[in-house]
């Protein structure tokens, strides 16, 4: 059989597993084959909205989003196979991690979704911090739910569940109020030795007096956390008319646990063992370290969450990255449109990236900025204001511009990834994935000077998050024999992954330390840009 009837055969008997992550700044569904391969795909671009002083997505556009990018891979699937799909043997749901939904006994959301990109539970970090002698950083959602009662915000006595979007989903689509473990370490900290909540933290958290005036008990408000390969529910009746309103789609799919962005990188980038890592670069940046020993100290700047198995991880998340980046690649499509030239996205980034590489001093120039546009956790900046800084006598060029805006994209995440090596946390691999890194070369070798170690690309680095949850709702209904996650992603998903790593060169690691030192000197300026730029109601 050739491999467009291999895939006919497997949509047409429902051996297919869909995977749907939703970004910060698209929703992507993802079909594949029993083996991985991806068959079909759909997106739907949507924006978080700046209201109240808060960052948030509608629901409304949640499930708009979804109908939208399955549509669209449903109508790729019928174009390109000329078959429906109506059967699904397999599914699974990811999204950004941490953030807030909370919910009343009635199933009715109490405030607008306050998503991870909110630095405002600067308080309720610290003092859980202290509280735990645990890192509790302000995006988890235990911070958000603790901000809310120190703001003795009046919807908090009528909690009934909070959880996280991808748990939110799941939910509506299973009716199983669940969450994969490695979501899960990101809204309230996991005893790697149960795989469930610390208890400890739990009493600790439960015997603060601020929390005793409430009826529930936090034990009973968060989701169930699930590992890779548990069963996790199947979709309902009602949830397949609501990812597929045209009633084609079947009921009784097997659902995996619903994963957070990083469990689902881990998953796409093989990068679920000890001593191996990956990096994701999007909106946000954060790196992902699996720890062979614990850390010897709490660091602000770095989070202890778990692999989607419950292994312990060292996450080095940033909220920025690569924002600017885009904006400013948007611009010059705009000039390049004015002029007649309408380049295609590839031809856009590839001649500005090349520039960035080829056409740019080692240092960006002199040049300095921050793509900053909320606030930024590792540099304690508390809002954001993307800026440009550039002295007299700095060398003004494109390709120092995209440099800098390279460079500027793993600035943060540099500062907490020194702790790291400082812990001596050692790393056999580091894999990258992001839409950066499908222009060949220019990211994965100015990233490698950042972090100044060997950098690995897979061939599927534009797959990222959705077919990163495609393959664990795969393992859900495929696991075998008790085969762990490890080795169905060693035997059956990447045993033929064709992968490039590139080494760091002295020039370029040199150029980037040249300019850490001027993007930590210059932090005052953007401090500064808070204070005479009032925040206005940002869309980005």
């Amino acid at each position: 059989m050739t491999a467009q009837q291999i895939q006919e055969k497997a949509i047409a008997t429902g051996q297919v597993a869909l995977g749907v992550e939703f970004g910060s700044t698209t929703i992507k569904a993802v079909l594949t084959t029993n083996s991985g391969l991806t068959i079909a795909s759909g997106s739907y671009d949507w924006t978080n909205n700046f209201q109240n002083g808060l960052w948030t997505y509608s629901l409304d556009d949640v499930w708009l989003g979804l109908q939208s990018a399955y549509r669209q891979l449903k109508a790729q699937v019928e174009s390109k196979y000329g078959l429906k799909l109506k059967k699904i043997k397999t599914m699974g749901f990811s999204a950004m991690m941490h953030g807030y939904l909370a919910f009343d006994n009635q199933d009715t959301l109490l405030v607008p979704f306050r998503t991870w990109r909110n630095a405002t539970t600067g308080r309720a970090s610290r003092e859980l911090t202290k509280l735990f002698g645990f890192n509790v950083p302000q995006r988890w959602s235990i911070a958000h739910l603790y901000q809310a009662i120190l703001d003795q915000e009046t919807h908090v006595k009528n909690i009934s569940y909070f959880t996280t979007l991808a748990g939110y989903v799941h939910w509506q689509l299973t009716g199983e109020k669940v969450l994969g473990v490695g979501d899960a370490s990101g809204m309230f900290p996991i005893d790697a030795e149960t795989g469930n909540y610390n208890q400890n933290m739990i009493d600790q958290f439960s015997h603060l007096k601020a929390v005793q005036q409430y009826q529930w008990q936090i034990q009973d408000i968060l989701p169930e956390p699930r590992h890779a390969g548990d069963m996790a529910g199947h979709l309902t009746a009602a949830g397949a008319k609501k990812l597929d309103p045209t009633g084609d789609l079947m009921a009784g799919v097997i659902v995996a646990p619903p994963e957070g962005d990083a469990g689902t990188g881990m998953v796409a980038t093989n990068s679920t063992q000890v001593r191996t890592g990956n990096i994701s670069v999007g909106t946000s940046i954060f790196s992902m370290i699996v720890l062979e020993k614990s850390l010897k100290h709490v660091y602000s700047n770095i989070d202890i969450v778990t692999t989607p198995t419950g292994l312990p991880v060292a996450m080095v998340h940033a909220n920025n990255s690569a924002s600017d980046l885009n904006a400013w690649s948007k611009l010059f499509a705009e000039f390049a449109g004015m002029i007649g030239q309408n380049l295609s996205n590839a031809a856009l980034y590839q001649t500005l990236f090349n520039a960035a590489l080829n056409d740019a001093d080692a240092d960006a120039g002199g040049l300095t900025g921050y793509g900053y546009y909320s606030g930024e956790n590792i540099t304690a900046v508390p809002e954001g204001r993307p800026l440009l800084v550039r002295q007299p006598d700095s060398h003004f060029t494109i390709g120092n511009l995209m440099r800098l805006h390279i460079f500027s994209a793993f600035g943060a995440i540099k500062i907490g990834m020194r702790i790291l090596a400082d812990e001596n946390v050692l790393t056999d691999n580091i894999v990258a994935q992001g839409g950066v890194f499908k222009t060949p070369i220019v990211a994965q070798k100015l990233l490698a000077a950042a972090l100044n170690t060997n950098i690995t690309v897979m061939a599927n680095a534009g797959e990222g998050g959705p077919w990163g949850m495609a393959i664990l709702a795969l393992y859900a209904a495929n696991k075998l024999g008790g085969q762990t996650l490890d080795d169905y992603l060693a035997k059956n998903i990447f045993a033929e992954t064709k992968a490039q790593t590139l080494a760091p060169e002295p020039r370029d690691v040199a150029g980037f330390e040249e300019f850490m030192t001027r993007y930590i000197d210059g932090l005052q300026i953007e401090l500064t840009a808070i204070k005479a730029l009032p925040s206005n109601q940002i869309k980005e």
